[in-house]
């Protein structure tokens, strides 16, 4: 029943491309158009294709972590770039709509994200490993979409250029306060500080982060000028001149959006700039990928432009740049995938195998969807007077080429 049930879907779904299935009981099928190179794949244990009948969103990337679906080559990269150029904007699928359907309904209760809750989901992630993260990011460790003019920039280049562009947008001047929310390891805070001349407070709630951004400031003499705590942005009490979130929105949920923005205005000053950048879609608002939630980024969310839209228009703030930068991350994951698997021995010594099956997983199939579905980068600046920024956005242009 259920090898039958996914030859069917399998065969309606994949109509570009060719995929060869092979089941269990030895039976092997082929779906597409023939064009292309063939992705073959295999299901070791019967019971794997009963759960991915039932539940093909979170059970996919189970299946791989457990080795009970192999591919060919291990060509994780042509497996996953079939299978979203398929399904990106298919509405026939009658399973994966229904259990969506049911998420979309559980989404608010998902995304509650008290301070508590927060600092839990972030140890999930953030506090596994410095080394991990040391073993596949650029040097100055940014976790976030690099900003590349071609792809033939490198990672550090292409985060060098990154941290610039926002800078620009920022409109900095020596002695300006900032507000990092999210300050990851502190690559941004100090840039600000030593480049700019700027007073950083950066904020974070992972325990290795704050550890390893404050021991860098002392290291480069930036004691005095940047500072990270480990705090969540809803505690802060000061005003600043310039607010900076890289990276973390997606972690704050649908619920607390007018939560956020309210803060974000308070801890403005009245003639202050803020730049938000973070994942988005641009397709209507949904849900979140059930393996990335278990497994990856508990209580994280991609918002639709008009979600965040709405929020920052009811708390009083004004839009003043939006800007989409697409494939940006795509190339910046290209390069992580390549810089993990270039360790993946020592990340098997820190961890097991089925920890290097996941972060592949999860790194291909972030890279194609930022290649093949909905996924974008937006960055968004954000004042709350009228004239706090140029009349044109050609100084963003003009301050990058000079930097």
């Amino acid at each position: 029943m259920w090898e039958k049930l996914l030859r069917n879907t399998a065969q309606k779904l994949i109509k570009q491309g060719t995929l060869v299935v092979e089941l269990p009981s030895g039976e092997r099928f082929t779906c597409g158009d023939g064009e292309g190179e063939p992705i073959n794949i295999r299901f070791n244990d019967a019971s794997a294709v009963r759960d991915f009948c039932l539940d093909p969103d979170l059970k996919f990337g189970e299946c791989y972590m457990n080795g009970v679906l192999t591919i060919e080559g291990d060509d994780i990269h042509g497996l996953l770039a079939l299978v979203i150029r398929n399904i990106t904007g298919r509405r026939d699928v009658f399973l994966r709509n229904t259990v969506g359907r049911v998420r979309t309904l559980g989404r608010r209760i998902a995304q509650h994200n008290p301070v508590a809750k927060a600092r839990k989901n972030v140890e999930h992630h953030y506090d596994l490993s410095d080394e991990l993260y040391e073993l596949f990011l650029d040097e100055d460790m940014q976790y976030s979409c690099a900003y590349f003019e071609t792809p033939n920039d490198t990672l550090e280049e292409a985060q060098t250029r990154k941290k610039n562009h926002i800078a620009t947008k920022l409109l900095l001047r020596p002695g300006h306060t900032v507000l990092d929310i999210g300050s990851g390891w502190g690559g941004m805070g100090l840039t600000l500080a030593k480049d700019y001349g700027c007073h950083v407070t950066g904020v974070t709630l992972s325990s290795g982060q704050h550890r390893i951004s404050n021991l860098r400031a002392r290291e480069a003499g930036l004691s005095d000028n940047a500072i990270f705590a480990l705090m969540d942005y809803r505690g802060i009490s000061t005003q600043f001149d310039r607010v900076v979130s890289v990276g973390m929105f997606e972690h704050v949920g649908v619920p607390h959006y007018r939560e956020y923005f309210g803060c974000l205005r308070r801890l403005l000053k009245d003639d202050g700039v803020a730049l938000i950048h973070t994942i988005g879609r641009t397709s209507p608002p949904g849900t979140t990928n059930p393996w990335i939630t278990k497994y990856i980024f508990p209580g994280g969310y991609v918002p639709a432009l008009s979600e965040v839209m709405t929020a920052i228009e009811k708390e009083g703030l004004r839009i003043t740049d939006v800007e989409v930068l697409r494939l940006h991350y795509a190339e910046t994951l290209r390069h992580w995938h390549e810089r993990f698997s270039a360790n993946v021995e020592r990340v098997r010594e820190m961890y097991d195998d089925r920890f290097c099956r996941m972060w592949k997983f999860y790194l291909a199939a972030s890279e194609m969807t930022f290649r093949h579905d909905y996924q974008v980068v937006f960055q968004l600046q954000i004042s709350k007077e009228l004239e706090s920024v140029p009349l044109t956005r050609d100084y963003i242009y003009r301050q990058s080429v000079q930097n």
